[in-house]
């Protein structure tokens, strides 16, 4: 049971010692130098349950979803903001690949070290042969701030988008795939294939 209490938001490491993916997280951001927000609170699995954490943090929680193909023989971890909506069909056309599924708890260990609720892009820390494919939506250019999981959800971290785009990533190894996924449905007559 969690019982980790709100606190915050602090900038940078937290004082006490946390899990070693946790830690992991601290290092490579430190590392590059880069300043960043953090809020400890409750778990917060969902994205429904980041609400509070994005109104404490200040900054927009990213919605991560880890994918696999229907043979589980690629992984994708898609990063777009946290209130679109998501249909696998949108994105399956963009990046050429069969219809997505959500991939299972113990492929989320192995390639990103983390448990569910808690994924993120630094879960790409774990993902050192390249297995995981990065693809991020076109509309998180847009936002001054990326709010993720430090590989635990019992925390969350406030980082500038440009320090995501021009430090973070390329030093994760992954080039990102961009894709356009739409607000919403498109309109059409019958149902979706």
């Amino acid at each position: 049971m969690d019982t980790r209490e709100w606190a915050g938001p602090s900038l940078g490491r937290p004082a006490d010692k946390r899990e070693p993916a946790e830690e992991r997280c601290y290092d490579f951001l430190d590392g590059l130098g880069i300043e960043y927000r953090r809020v400890d609170h409750p778990r917060a699995d969902t994205i429904e349950a980041c609400a509070s954490v994005e109104q404490r943090l200040g900054a927009p929680v990213c919605k991560n979803l880890f994918l696999t193909n229907r043979q589980q023989t690629e992984y994708y971890l898609l990063l777009m903001p946290g209130n679109k909506p998501f249909r696998t069909k949108h994105l399956s056309r963009q990046i050429g690949t069969a219809r997505l599924s959500f991939a299972g708890a113990a492929a989320m260990k192995e390639l990103l070290g983390v448990e569910p609720g808690s994924v993120s892009l630094l879960g790409l820390l774990q993902d050192r042969e390249g297995r995981v494919h990065l693809v991020l939506d076109e509309d998180l250019k847009r936002e001054e701030w990326l709010g993720c999981h430090p590989c635990r959800n019992t925390s969350t971290l406030g980082l500038r988008m440009e320090d995501v785009l021009e430090k973070v990533i390329p030093r994760l190894g992954h080039s990102p795939v961009w894709v356009a996924l739409p607000w919403q449905e498109e309109e059409r007559e019958g149902k979706d294939p």
